[in-house]
């Protein structure tokens, strides 16, 4: 009888204490999570930076945003498109083929949103000194490590194939290393090359070009051209010389830009504080990755956005006067 007696008085004493509580503190905590890549890579840094800023407000605005290390674009368009992630870091290629249904995706995801592009992604093809390759087509019967399903590297990986009418099998191994593992299987002698669609300078290819010499080889030609001209949402790209140990030449290649997603079922108010969060603290922002270092707001509410903006982030943007 005692302890029903406690009980009574302790469920008590807690509505009491909930009670005098103020309003803000019982306020719903709403949780987002993004969806990134590889932790070594810069869709990572993007990730972390971005909830950084978003949770130094979380007393006022009750959002907590949390990073989810995946595996790349293709996954990240799928699970937001089921729901699982709240927000996801996608290749331009990658959102306009989710957003279309085309390519590695059978269906449209119509409700697909953009929020922001963010840095220049260039393809990165890192070869090991001795494998004595100087362009793409060079690594024809050699060791390759084309990126694992699901991820933007793969679906470019796909696209340059096709372009140089070269297939999988051309290659005597195929292997679809996650980016976290591709430069010590480089380094280990497990494979004769990478490639890895990434913004620079980035400690994914730092490593292997500094433990083991890793050379970094162009690709170029009259196929990479067609490629460019046929989408829109490709364009050259130069990695400057020196960047990375034991690479003092300019490399030429071409890439796509970094982009955020969303989708309809995330709400405007809060796609709205997270993009109010980056682009208030944007000299901050800027400052969290070496890539960010040129960013400009107009491009990147503009530059590699093929789904249409979530209207959380237009709101902002209007605001700013950065679109009509």
């Amino acid at each position: 009888m005692r302890n029903k007696y406690v009980l009574c008085a302790l469920s008590a004493g807690m509505a009491m204490t909930a009670a005098l509580m103020p309003a803000t503190s019982l306020a719903q905590q709403k949780f987002v999570t993004i969806g990134t890549g590889g932790v070594t890579g810069v869709y990572y840094a993007v990730g972390g930076a971005i909830c950084r800023l978003v949770n130094k407000d979380r007393a006022k605005t009750n959002l907590r945003c949390s990073v989810e290390s995946t595996g790349g674009s293709g996954y990240n368009v799928n699970t937001i498109k089921v729901g699982e992630l709240d927000f996801g870091m996608a290749q331009s290629d990658v959102q306009y083929q989710g957003y279309k249904g085309v390519g590695s995706f059978k269906e449209p995801f119509a409700d697909m949103r953009s929020v922001f592009s963010v840095h220049p992604e260039p393809f990165t093809l890192v070869a090991r000194k001795d494998a004595n390759v100087k362009n793409f087509t060079d690594f024809k019967g050699k060791r390759l490590n084309v990126g694992n399903p699901g991820s933007g590297t793969r679906a470019a990986v796909d696209d340059l194939l096709a372009a140089t009418n070269m297939k999988v099998s051309d290659f005597s191994l195929a292997s679809e290393l996650k980016a976290d593992e591709h430069g010590a299987a480089l380094c280990d002698n497990k494979i004769d090359g990478f490639i890895y669609g990434v913004g620079h300078p980035s400690a994914n290819i730092q490593d292997p070009t500094t433990a083991c010499g890793a050379q970094l080889v162009p690709i170029t030609g009259p196929a990479i051209d067609a490629l460019i001209k046929k989408n829109s949402y490709l364009a050259y790209a130069t990695i400057p010389g020196g960047m990375y140990s034991n690479n003092p030449q300019p490399t030429k290649t071409y890439g796509v830009l970094a982009t955020m997603i969303t989708s309809t079922k995330v709400p405007a108010d809060t796609v709205y504080t997270i993009t109010k969060a980056v682009f208030d603290n944007f000299d901050e922002f800027k400052k969290l990755h070496p890539a960010f270092a040129n960013l400009d707001p107009k491009h990147m509410v503009v530059d590699g956005l093929t789904a249409p903006l979530h209207e959380g982030a237009a709101r902002y943007y209007r605001e700013k006067g950065w679109i009509k």
